[in-house]
Formats: structure tokens, sequence, C-alpha cells
């Protein structure tokens, strides 16, 4: 339950206790560092977050676990430390952030890591990533688990970096059955398309993201079943 305003960062384990002791469920990032650990953090780079610099994977676990936040007194937490946290006090859903650059099939590594650790997990879990060969990957590493797809309209210009051609495709979900999707996760503008209308219109159960006050979440949840906010607290 993070709020840069009141210097609690996204992914910090303040965040987490946060939110465990107002009993809601914790959505939080993975991205992978260079010795192959999975690292609770938002964003391919350190520098928005952290006083370090460079993409995070070119660091290993213990660089990255000694590398300060901006605000507070934390360091980046790894998924052992989280899960030990949380440790099935809240239902959690995890991201897995794209590890291929284009969303496409260099994947791997993440996904058979995380499926590691949440093997003896004993809490409520799912995960979710943009990349649906991410989902494909933790469909083979853990398929038990619950699975869905990050989804949106992917704009240019909130994707400039992703291939015109590939965020046409995605726009449109198509890959909801092949990775055995069992709910998408929408961004919260892009809630009125005909892509989430379809699949709710199948019972597919729709998240969205990021809800920043009431007002927003009374809009949101016109459509989408449940919400991951931030900087405020539901009713």
């Amino acid at each position: 339950m993070h709020n840069e305003s009141a210097g609690i960062l996204e992914n910090s384990r303040q965040s987490f206790r946060d939110a465990i002791d107002h009993g809601f469920g914790i959505e939080l990032d993975l991205q992978l560092s260079k010795d192959g650990e999975a690292m609770v953090f938002h964003d391919y780079g350190l520098s928005r977050l952290t006083e370090g610099k460079g993409p995070v994977r070119q660091r290993t676990a213990e660089e990255l676990r000694a590398i300060p936040l901006k605000s507070g007194d934390e360091t980046i937490p790894d998924l052992p430390e989280i899960l030990s946290l949380i440790n099935g006090q809240v239902p959690l859903l995890i991201e897995l952030k794209d590890q291929d650059g284009i969303f496409g099939p260099d994947v791997g590594p993440l996904e058979e890591r995380t499926a590691e650790l949440l093997r003896d997990y004993n809490g409520e879990v799912a995960v979710m990533s943009f990349n649906p060969h991410a989902v494909i990957a933790m469909r083979k590493y853990a398929p038990e688990l619950p699975r869905g797809l990050t989804t949106d309209a992917f704009k240019i210009t909130g994707w400039p970096t992703t291939p015109r051609a590939r965020a046409r495709e995605l726009r449109q979900i198509p890959d909801f059955d092949r990775a055995g999707a069992g709910f998408i996760s929408h961004s919260r503008k892009y809630l009125d398309t005909k892509p989430v209308a379809r699949l709710k219109g199948f019972g597919v159960p729709v998240l969205t993201w990021t809800v920043r006050s009431p007002e927003e979440e009374a809009k949101a949840r016109q459509i989408a079943d449940n919400i991951t906010f931030e900087g405020y607290i539901p009713a």
C-alpha cells in the first residue's frame, strides 16, 4: 500500500506491512538479478526509485539488496524475504516484468525461479505478466498457480519502445486461452474497449491498474471486479 507523498515507495517492506495491517491484498513486481534471483522491484533501471543507476539485470542480488531506496531507510528486497514477510496473511498478486524487451519468447529464468520460490508458499497467490510468453512459462513451471495477463491499449505515448506491430497484437489480448489465463488486469484508462468487453462477457474476472482516487475507483468499478490502487485508502 504505497504512497510516495508519504515517503512509502512501491514494493517496499513498509508498503507491504501497511497493506497487511489494513487487510488489503498485495500486488508486487519482479525483476531478475544478474545471478538469477527474483527481486521485488518495478523498473528495469534503478534511478527512479533508488540511489543507484543502471539496469537491475547488471547487478547481483547481493548488490541489489544493498542499494538504498530513495525514501525511508530501506533497500531493494528479494522475493524470498517478502514471501516470509507476507506469510499468507493477505492474498498476493505477482507481476513478472517482461525480460524479453519486446514481449517476445526470450523468457524462462525469472519464471522458473518464481515457481521454485512459490512451491512451498502457503498463502493465496496468483501471477501475471504483460508478456504472454511469461505467463505460458508459468503454466509450464507452476501449472497449479492461477495465472493472468496484464493488459493495456498499448498506445504509443505509454509504450514508445514497443514495436507498433507487437503493440497492435497485444491490444487484442489474443493469448488469453493459450496462456491458460484466468483473469486480466487492464489499464484503468482503457477499460471500455472491445477486447475487455469480450472477455468480461465470457465471465472472465477483470482487474484494473492503477487507481489513485475514490473518483477513479467509482468509475473503474463500473467494469472492473477489483483494483490495484495507490496514494489513498479505499472505503
